[in-house]
């Protein structure tokens, strides 16, 4: 002891000594210090772990708030499935201002229900009946998961023109019914591509059988590839993913600059006839392009698209060679429906796929301009050309389905040529349907490619006429009895699990060196059946007139009248 303050501290008192000195000390007189040492004491030992204790439960509970609120608002977000590269669309802007029309509802989804998709076998006559299917190979009518398709940026998810090939929405959109397809407009689907398959070069591109028909790779190549990319089918897919992969390859290496007319131009081997094949081989570019994002793919399709605008004639159709003047092209075509109709399958595809050039928008409205005052026909629906109009009926559907493209599905031209062609039926025969007066048919599948597009496009749009519902309904069923029992049986390729799987095809009966068959009749009847989620109804079917009141009747210098599209 030094002072009477303690050098050494003392040793420590217990836990339970402690709350019985505090206990002692908190009865003792108010003001003393042994009550103040058991306040203090009560303090140390009660109500600081207290506060700590409900301070940590207060935190807790904050916490639980806040993650509970920002999940509410996490799952009211609204997810935006894919993001085209172009968000601004002028064309859009000018688009009719009422309510857009929409595809019919999906049904709910359908428990244990299932379309067959495996091995095509031959019946009699050459048809094709579904057999019991492989579990890997069956498409569901129940809509996959998102994170199971969703493998690609692809134009299947842009906007509300192009469908979802996906395979729960294939399943959905082959169902049955007499407005959607079934299990044998499917199964004939896999046969086809199977042949399609097969038949691939080892350099990737497709040929014809008949003479001279390599000229046309180009042409054959690209319908090989809308076929397949209808379906779904990309350089990821496990069955037919290195095909698309080599076929796309094969494009964009076959694309090239040549001297066309005097001038220095981008276009493609083997381009065919007219350059036909360049045509069909821009809008499969622009279309792959949309499914894989490719950075080639982009160029290549661009540069098609910017040769296939610019080049159109004064008047404003296409004419053969991408020529301007079609007094010095090969066969003097001015402003050829037919030659037309790829020209804007390729710009609606590259619209879609968000490639824009200059230019486009004003090639659209003279587009439509020409289609409308040129080359429409009371009689035909439309017309060859301006300057023959004794052919036949059969390209009534190309000017339909062009005017459909470009939103203007309802103008009474439309509607003609969808009046023209109520009557057809599904078939081969070259003369099956020649219009009184008129020469007969050649490659029938040329047309009803174009009629069966037509045909679901208006009959399946909202608010569709009576008479076009009931001329959908009447083909659809023609066609799936018609075409998956016309095939012609081609052996066996392995499918994915290493099974033989079957192969078929089609052919028109007309003459075979007409064409690139029978590749071109395949890929164009396979996409017939695909029309059921290939391209949903159009978005906009009613044109716009921005002219001002008055001056309906106005045309400019060149015969065109002012209109507006939505692409």
């Amino acid at each position: 002891m030094s002072g009477g303050i303690t050098l050494w501290p003392q040793e420590p008192k217990g836990l339970f000594r402690r709350f019985k000195d505090m206990c002692g000390g908190l009865g003792a007189a108010r003001g003393t210090r042994e009550h103040g040492d058991a306040v203090i004491e009560l303090q140390r030992l009660v109500m600081a772990p207290a506060m700590a204790i409900l301070f940590v439960a207060a935190l807790l509970g904050v916490l639980i708030v806040t993650t509970d609120a920002a999940a509410r608002k996490q799952r009211t977000i609204e997810i935006v499935v894919a993001q085209l590269e172009n968000d601004a669309d002028p064309l859009e802007e000018m688009a009719e201002e009422e309510p857009p029309d929409e595809p019919p509802p999906e049904p709910p989804p359908m428990d244990d229900v299932e379309i067959a998709i495996d091995n095509p076998m031959p019946g009699p006559a050459g048809t094709l009946a579904p057999v019991a299917p492989s579990p890997a190979l069956q498409v569901s009518v129940k809509p996959a998961a998102l994170d199971a398709v969703a493998f690609v940026n692809s134009p299947v998810k842009m906007k509300s023109m192009v469908g979802s090939r996906t395979p729960g929405s294939i399943g959905a959109a082959t169902r049955g019914g007499r407005q959607y397809g079934d299990a044998s407009t499917e199964i004939a689907v896999y046969a086809a591509l199977r042949w399609l398959k097969k038949t691939q070069r080892p350099d990737g591109s497709w040929q014809g059988t008949a003479p001279g028909t390599a000229r046309s790779a180009a042409g054959a190549t690209g319908l090989a590839l809308l076929a397949f990319l209808a379906h779904g089918e990309t350089p990821k897919s496990k069955e037919f993913g290195p095909t698309v992969k080599k076929a796309i390859e094969w494009l964009v290496a076959a694309q090239e600059r040549q001297m066309v007319n005097g001038e220095l131009v981008w276009t493609c081997k083997a381009h065919g006839i007219g350059e036909y094949g360049f045509l069909i081989a821009s809008y499969a570019l622009c279309e792959a392009y949309g499914m894989t994002r490719n950075p080639n793919v982009k160029e290549a399709a661009r540069r098609a698209l910017e040769r296939i605008v610019s080049h159109q004639s004064p008047t404003g159709g296409w004419n053969y060679y991408l020529c301007r003047d079609a007094k010095i092209t090969a066969n003097g075509k001015p402003d050829d429906v037919s030659y037309g109709g790829w020209c804007i399958q390729a710009i609606k595809a590259g619209a879609l796929a968000g490639i824009r050039v200059d230019g486009m928008d004003a090639c659209i409205k003279k587009a439509v301009a020409c289609l409308k005052k040129r080359n429409s026909d009371k009689t035909l629906g439309f017309a060859y050309r301006p300057d023959n109009r004794s052919m036949s009926s059969g390209l009534a559907g190309v000017g339909c389905l062009a005017l459909q493209f470009l939103g203007y599905g309802r103008e009474p031209e439309a509607k003609a040529a969808l009046d023209v062609m109520r009557n057809w039926k599904p078939g081969f025969d070259w003369d099956l349907h020649p219009h009184p007066g008129t020469a007969p048919w050649d490659s029938p599948q040329y047309y009803y490619y174009y009629a069966t597009q037509c045909k679901f496009q208006a009959g399946m749009a909202r608010n569709a006429r009576p008479a076009d519902l009931a001329a959908w309904e009447e083909w659809n069923r023609a066609m799936k009895a018609f075409y998956p029992h016309n095939m012609k049986d081609a052996g066996e390729i392995p499918g994915p699990d290493g099974k033989p799987r079957k192969c078929a095809y089609w052919v028109n009966k007309d003459a075979p060196n007409h064409t690139i068959r029978p590749v071109m009749d395949t890929c164009l009847v396979a996409l017939q059946l695909m029309v059921y989620y290939r391209y949903l109804p159009q978005a906009t079917l009613k044109a716009k007139d921005d002219r001002p009141k008055g001056a309906a009747a106005a045309v400019d210098k060149a015969n065109d009248i002012d209109v507006s599209v939505d692409i």
